[in-house]
């Protein structure tokens, strides 16, 4: 029996070119593809955290227990921020009514000594010029302490100037100035002595020296200290109104969510509530109150302390000018001379006649600014020895001008009716004035700043208690739902 031959080509594998199928794919009955397989899903978008939050919180709104815990932190939030806002508006206020009275107001009192200092050394040169060779010890040891008072005053002016600054330069340029002015007088004292008119030049130039440089300088430098207490003041007096709004925002807040709470319990008073809105309400009352006494304080010590010192310090400024100008007036003998709408007058004298108008102008000002009988009583002194000054210079001046210069030199610094006499009344009285209106100065403001003082750490741990009680008010009706 005959068999059919076999073909030694072996079959091909399965899956290849040569399979009925697509390559890589198995054949299908009929001889059809298989179908592609379907591609992998995408791995899910990461959210945020952010995101996750606000899902939580946007579920959490759906029940009544997440609302109530979404209150609870909504008002502890509002009402420590409450606390926080008052306590930093408050705290800076506090320092800076402390700056007023420790720091700013004694270092504009400093300059105003300066000044002072350096106009009355100024006369008390001129005094002593003028006693020849019998000097007055007296006016003598006058010049000597004002020049070390005015240099104590520039060491602390410049401890506290900040580097720099305009008021720094300007303590530079005066500690520089007075050496320079120092040796123009004692030059002059020399020459004196020995009888050379030269001296009388020499103080002329001395002179000069303060009047054109010292003096501006040391005004220039008390501008800049009234500055600065006037930039504290600034500081220290305005309302907290930031810290007012966020206290009385948690005041309704708080009562809204009682009024929630009673509508939903029937309950009229939630302990933790009422506990939280009595501390807020605490806070704001106390802020409010402590910071109105704190500014009437303030403004009651500039209204009677700083206005009427400074218009004291004037006063006093200019009697020393005038005093100073009434003493060259006789030592420069008419050599220095103003020419003023064509006429000519002896320059001392003019500078005289405006100090003496400046000094009546701030005595009334100082008068109608005294509240008490204490503050008026040694400035009207000051105007009776004033008017009593005037008419004696002007007798000295009509014997100077008739040529009896030691008649006009006895009415000056003569030991008796003098017009040396009236100008010690004058910086007596003034220097009393002062004195009164520093202390209502301190009292007032010293008020002012303790009505500030605890007012901080207070409202803080008003505002502690008060989110305290709000988170323990809304714990309570969680509890409910347990």
């Amino acid at each position: 029996m005959t068999h059919p031959p076999k073909s030694s080509a072996a079959p091909p594998p399965a899956g290849s070119a040569g399979a009925a199928g697509a390559p890589g794919i198995p054949a299908q009955p009929h001889g059809r593809p298989a179908p592609a397989a379907p591609p992998a899903p995408a791995p899910p978008t990461r959210r945020t955290a952010f995101a996750e939050g606000a899902e939580r919180v946007r579920a959490a709104a759906t029940t009544e227990p997440g609302r109530l815990r979404i209150i609870g932190a909504v008002l502890a939030l509002l009402v420590l921020g409450f606390g926080a806002v008052a306590a930093w508006q408050t705290s800076t206020r506090a320092a800076a009514a402390d700056d007023v009275l420790h720091r700013s107001q004694p270092l504009s009192f400093g300059a105003a000594g300066i000044y002072r200092s350096l106009a009355d050394a100024n006369t008390a040169a001129a005094g002593t010029f003028l006693a020849g060779g019998q000097e007055n010890a007296r006016t003598r040891d006058q010049y000597e302490k004002d020049i070390r008072e005015a240099a104590a005053g520039l060491v602390t002016a410049a401890a506290n100037a900040e580097p720099g600054s305009a008021a720094e330069a300007t303590v530079a340029r005066l500690n520089r100035l007075l050496p320079e002015y120092k040796g123009l007088v004692e030059r002059a004292r020399t020459y004196n002595r020995q009888g050379y008119p030269v001296g009388g030049a020499y103080l002329r130039y001395a002179d000069e020296k303060m009047q054109k440089h010292m003096l501006p300088a040391a005004q220039a430098l008390y501008t800049t200290e009234n500055r600065r207490l006037d930039a504290d003041y600034g500081d220290a007096t305005p309302y907290p109104w930031a810290a007012i709004a966020l206290g009385v925002l948690a005041l309704a807040a708080l009562g809204w969510a009682q009024h929630r709470v009673y509508r939903r319990t029937n309950r009229v008073l939630n302990r933790g509530l009422v506990a939280a809105t009595a501390a807020t309400t605490a806070a704001l009352l106390w802020l409010v109150v402590g910071h109105a006494v704190a500014r009437s304080g303030l403004d009651g010590s500039y209204a009677h302390g700083i206005r009427s010192l400074n218009v004291l310090h004037e006063a006093r400024i200019a009697a020393l000018k005038a005093r100073g100008n009434e003493n060259l007036s006789l030592v420069a003998r008419g050599a220095d001379t103003v020419t003023v709408a064509g006429q000519t007058y002896d320059a001392h004298y003019y500078d005289f006649d405006k100090d003496m108008a400046v000094l009546r102008e701030a005595l009334s000002e100082a008068a109608r600014l005294a509240d008490d009988d204490a503050g008026t009583a040694p400035v009207t002194a000051a105007q009776s020895d004033t008017a009593v000054w005037q008419r004696r210079h002007a007798a000295a001046r009509a014997e100077d001008e008739n040529g009896n210069y030691q008649q006009a030199l006895d009415k000056v610094i003569g030991a008796k009716d003098a017009t040396a006499e009236c100008f010690d009344g004058v910086d007596r009285g003034l220097e009393r004035a002062i004195g009164h209106e520093r202390a209502e100065f301190g009292q007032a403001a010293g008020d002012g700043r303790d009505a500030l003082a605890f007012l901080p750490q207070g409202t803080a741990a008003l505002a502690v208690l008060g989110a305290a009680g709000s988170v323990t008010g809304i714990g309570r009706r969680l509890s409910e739902y347990r």
